[in-house]
């Protein structure tokens, strides 16, 4: 058990999200830390007076332990008041600390038990993959509750250890340079009011999602099927940023560059490549806000680049850095690393070689159960809306198919609503069983380009693009 006591500097504006954490530790003396606040009447906004100093005291074994620190106090619009919480999340070290064992879960792979985490800030109930740098997998009943998927429980994926605990919106900036007719700095505040507002839907997927089920076995993280999310993304188009700074002739990639850092001095930043034509395509978008609210931290707070319909490896966190190219990018995140085979699908045998690779792309479509999950019970003669969702990858749903007789019939699901090409799509369908005893259910989806999910399992050494039907059992009785 530990007791945590702290202040805030008087005229802090207290985060919305810090007072939920408050609140509930308050009540909930079940928890691994319970919170001992000396603050009163808590409300959204309240500010505090006569403190001088975020101070705050744990004990853990028996051990008191203190750290004090200035708070950070903004008042500039509602965005930048509201991110200034994000600086407490850092302070108060709950990145850096061990994840404690809760419930456990079995994910449907071999060594596939993992632990259920809620000890990272702004996260809910996630699926520990690793701690540092962190994997945090979207548990899938979470999935079934809406198209897009809550901040707190959209997954985690990071490629080097050292994040930012805690960013000061008032001094960050982001720096255009390279062969641009202007190198430009700008700040958030440019950015919330210099620019022409952009929105898009769109699904990120790690390109590893599903890698656990891959057989035989890759290395890498061994995801389940929840390292994908939906949201609303808002923030400005990458294009507008690019032209305020004048692309230069010649000019070939635009590579984007976060704030995590390896641990040794020889790590290779983590960097990726887009096109210049694709870059400016008036898609590609630097989001400040998903889902209508500032990126959580651990999702690329402040700023994130957004790349509709390609996988997430593109889609850097913490984008601090833009450069324009004149000649391709030989880094090695673009250049090494996240390659597939240059094959239909990126299908190949374990034991193919010479293959010609070519970077990791565009998504293709993918539909999943969400309201049944493999080995349900379901009654016999009753009628049984089942759902799920569905994404087109690259372009949209153009159609959902589901088989109740193992993919000997199929039939069209009824969809719902359409949230633009590249979200997540919800379907329904409505089953009845005649008969008692295990049944396969399989749903795939057909999307606007007419492609579809094959109906046998693909294989890479990167454990990437899994997209083949998803198929579950359910016991009929």
């Amino acid at each position: 058990m530990a007791f945590v006591t702290f202040g805030l500097r008087s005229g802090t504006i207290l985060h919305p999200s810090l007072l939920s954490l408050i609140r509930d530790r308050k009540a909930n003396t079940s928890c691994r830390y319970a919170w001992l606040v000396s603050v009163h009447a808590l409300s959204d906004g309240e500010t505090l007076g006569k403190r001088t100093n975020l101070a705050f005291r744990w004990v853990e074994g028996g051990v008191v332990k203190r750290s004090v620190a200035n708070a950070a106090s903004l008042s500039r619009r509602h965005f930048l008041a509201g991110a200034s919480g994000l600086g407490l999340a850092g302070l108060l070290g709950a990145l850096n600390r061990p994840a404690w064992a809760g419930e456990l879960i079995e994910l449907p792979f071999a060594n596939g038990r993992r632990e259920l985490v809620t000890n990272f800030p702004q996260k809910g109930v996630m699926i520990l993959q690793r701690t540092r740098p962190p994997l945090l997998e979207t548990p899938f009943e979470v999935f079934d509750k809406g198209v897009f998927t809550p901040n707190d429980r959209f997954y985690v994926r990071w490629h080097l250890p050292n994040i930012p605990t805690s960013i000061d919106p008032a001094n960050f900036s982001l720096k255009v340079r390279g062969q641009v007719r202007q190198p430009i700095s700008l700040t958030l505040h440019d950015l919330l009011n210099d620019f022409q507002p952009f929105e898009i839907a769109a699904v990120n997927q790690c390109s590893g999602n599903s890698r656990g089920l891959f057989s035989p076995r890759v290395t890498g993280g061994q995801w389940d099927n929840g390292a994908m999310g939906n949201a609303l993304w808002r923030g400005v188009r990458l294009k507008d940023v690019l032209d305020r700074a004048g692309v230069g002739a010649g000019a070939v990639q635009v590579r984007c560059k976060g704030l995590d850092t390896g641990v040794l001095p020889q790590t290779p930043n983590f960097m990726k490549s887009l096109a210049v034509d694709h870059a400016r395509d008036g898609e590609v978008m630097i989001a400040y806000e998903m889902n209508g609210k500032p990126l959580p931290l651990l999702n690329g707070f402040p700023l994130r680049l957004v790349v509709p319909g390609w996988y997430a490896t593109y889609w850097v966190k913490m984008l601090a850095d833009i450069e324009v190219l004149d000649k391709p990018d030989d880094n090695y995140w673009t250049s090494k690393a996240y390659l597939i085979p240059d094959t239909p699908g990126a299908n190949v045998t374990p034991e193919q070689k010479g293959v010609k690779m070519i970077p990791i792309n565009r998504m293709v479509p993918r539909s999943f159960f969400t309201s049944l999950a493999d080995g349900a019970a379901v009654a016999r003669g009753q009628t049984l809306i089942v759902r799920g969702i569905a994404f087109g990858g690259d372009t949209g749903v153009a159609k959902v198919l589901v088989s109740v007789d193992q993919g000997r019939q199929w039939q069209e699901a009824r969809l719902g609503s359409n949230h633009g090409k590249y979200s997540f799509r919800q379907w329904e369908f409505p089953m009845r069983f005649a008969t008692a005893g295990r049944q396969r259910l399989m749903v795939r989806t057909v999307n606007a380009a007419g492609v579809t999910q094959p109906d046998h399992p693909i294989w890479n050494g990167g454990g990437f693009m899994r997209n083949e039907i998803e198929s579950i059992g359910v016991e009929v009785s």
